[in-house]
């Protein structure tokens, strides 16, 4: 894919559809009346990120470049997959001393720290021991040991983070904890790419995302419209249309395992790992969530997939801002709206 992309006009479902686990596509081609979009695409991540335009934005391209190299150089920060990274380095000397890191950076740490007390622990970044334990790092999934899963345990648990909001530093009282942004960092660089769109002034009307889970919109897609729809669907039923979401500067993200998984014993067993048990999460099919930010988003559907349906409503309850679209592994699925999403989405079976 070249670095730059541009694609003719399409409806968001369409733009966004292919591209998001649960969005579906209304119609294989545009219609004549349907608005007019510049896309943006580039590889970063592991995925590809997006940014949508409505076809007049002055200085469109200009801010989607911006955007997308923002992107690029956040993925060198805080990727485990180079060695060279900010987080790699963390990871590689925090036990041994504490370790001053970028103030940003700082930040998402405290965010995550705080998202995983509020979510019981189910939300954790220090799972770095655990997804290799279980094969996901390198795609090549295994069911590990029970002496192996209760090894790594003792490697996992924000608990054992240390930050230090004084001296700007991270220290880790665990040898072997390893801290891995997956579970937010889409959302984080979605945030940071759009700040830097908004800080420029010449877009308000936008819509970023980053492959399968995370969406961030700001403005409307087109005059006379309220934000911007994606609709919803069911993992394992694809042509099956479960709702409609309409976003306006607001984010929303999804987990589900529909690409990642193992199958054992007859189950399928997801790349979405419980901290607290070392084992897959298995009561959900998949978790939307909206929030104000992208991070709180992507942060939030990891942990509402896990947690299930009675914590994650008692965690909208506490959070009037959330919201969050359910979808049960039981059978038949159900759909469960919770929290501000009554009001956003429209349930169509």
């Amino acid at each position: 894919m070249n670095r730059r992309e541009f694609l003719h006009s399409r409806r968001l479902m369409d733009v966004a559809g292919p591209m998001l686990g649960i969005v579906d596509e209304l119609e294989s081609l545009p219609s004549e009346d349907a608005p007019m979009m510049l896309r943006f695409a580039r590889k970063a991540m592991a995925t590809t990120f997006e940014v949508v335009f409505p076809f007049s934005t002055p200085g469109a391209c200009a801010s989607a470049e911006a955007a997308l190299d923002e992107i690029d150089r956040l993925e060198s920060q805080l990727t485990v997959y180079r060695d060279t990274s900010e987080v790699s380095k963390l990871n590689a000397r925090a036990f041994h001393h504490p370790v001053h890191v970028d103030a940003n950076l700082f930040e998402l740490l405290s965010l995550a720290q705080t998202i995983h007390g509020d979510s019981a622990g189910a939300f954790d970044i220090s799972v770095g021991a655990l997804i290799k334990a279980w094969g996901f790092f390198r795609r090549a999934g295994r069911v590990p040991l029970p002496e192996e899963r209760a090894a790594v345990r003792e490697r996992v648990g924000m608990q054992h983070v240390v930050l230090d909001s004084q001296r700007q530093t991270v220290s880790y009282q665990r040898q072997g904890l390893e801290i891995n942004l997956g579970s937010i960092g889409k959302g984080y660089a979605l945030d940071r790419a759009a700040s830097l769109v908004s800080r420029d002034g010449t877009a308000q009307d936008f819509l970023k995302h980053g492959g399968h889970s995370s969406v961030l919109a700001r403005g409307n897609e087109a005059p006379g419209k309220t934000g911007w729809t994606v609709g919803l669907v069911d993992p394992d039923q694809p042509q099956c249309r479960r709702g409609l979401l309409c976003l306006r500067n607001r984010a929303l993200a999804t987990s589900a395992i529909t690409y990642q998984h193992i199958v054992h014993e007859g189950r399928k067993l997801g790349h979405l790992l419980d901290p607290r048990t070392a084992w897959p999460a298995e009561a959900m099919l998949s978790a939307t969530v909206t929030a104000p930010t992208a991070a709180e988003a992507d942060a939030l559907a990891t942990a509402f997939f896990i947690l299930g349906v009675e914590p994650a409503r008692a965690y909208c309850d506490q959070h009037p801002k959330i919201g969050a679209a359910l979808i049960t592994a039981d059978k038949p699925h159900r759909l469960v709206v919770l929290g501000c999403a009554a009001g956003e989405i429209q349930v169509l079976r």
